[in-house]
């Protein structure tokens, strides 16, 4: 039987030392199976950004277990974490964190091309250009490949950052509020997005939003309350 996607067990983490620290995640468990679409609900200060910066190797717990894809994070040193989080992960946030000087087709091909910088890529550079333009194909963008931010819309910089996000087919996709700055109906189109991609590309999604409406349509819904996710 397959690994699950993510696997996380008894996640904890606080912030500050002594009378000053306040546990954020107090046993966190969750798993989530390729091509599976979670959407994390829960108040401002929940616990959710936290979850999503340990599942994205990005800090560390305090204590407990995460695996992705059946490797042991918690067992990577710091250029073992980097690989991972380039190879196996992709991140999406609520500011599309688009680069403003480089056009969007360049913007999505930038993983792909850190990771063959760093010698962590065997793929050519036309390889890469050819995974890119089916992935702005796929999203219905090809048209602004030449284009720079700036000259699009919240929501096709949003879909950019969702390609740019699969450009190294990651096994974990992780979406912190995507879809905030952007109106109902852009940001419906961007939730449908995903769920389609998870299942077409076969990845986990864990987004994390406000909208409890959208949040409907994935597959398991994920509530963070006072440190646990129930």
């Amino acid at each position: 039987m397959a690994e699950p996607a993510v696997l996380a067990r008894g996640l904890r983490k606080s912030y500050g030392s002594g009378a000053a620290a306040v546990e954020v995640l107090r046993g966190v468990d969750v798993s989530l199976n390729a091509g599976e679409f979670a959407a994390v609900l829960g108040p401002s200060g929940s616990g959710k950004s936290t979850l999503l910066n340990l599942l994205g190797l990005m800090d560390r717990p305090d204590a407990g277990e995460l695996r992705l894809g059946g490797v042991d994070a918690g067992a990577l040193d710091d250029a073992g974490r980097a690989r991972a989080r380039n190879e196996r992960l992709g991140f999406v946030f609520q500011f599309d964190s688009l680069l403003p000087e480089f056009t969007i087709l360049e913007n999505v091909l930038m993983p792909a091309r850190i990771a063959r910088a760093r010698g962590l890529s065997a793929r050519t550079p036309a390889q890469d250009l050819v995974r890119a333009e089916t992935l702005l194909d796929s999203l219905g963008i090809t048209k602004l490949r030449a284009r720079f931010p700036s000259q699009t819309s919240g929501g096709e910089r949003q879909r950019a950052a969702i390609a740019r996000s699969l450009i190294q087919s990651p096994s974990v996709i992780l979406a912190d509020e995507p879809t905030g700055n952007l109106d109902r109906e852009n940001g419906a189109k961007v939730f449908a997005d995903f769920k389609r991609l998870a299942r077409e590309k076969n990845a986990a999604v864990v987004l994390v939003t406000h909208d409890e409406s959208q949040a409907k349509t994935a597959d398991r819904i994920l509530r963070m309350d006072d440190g646990h996710l129930r």
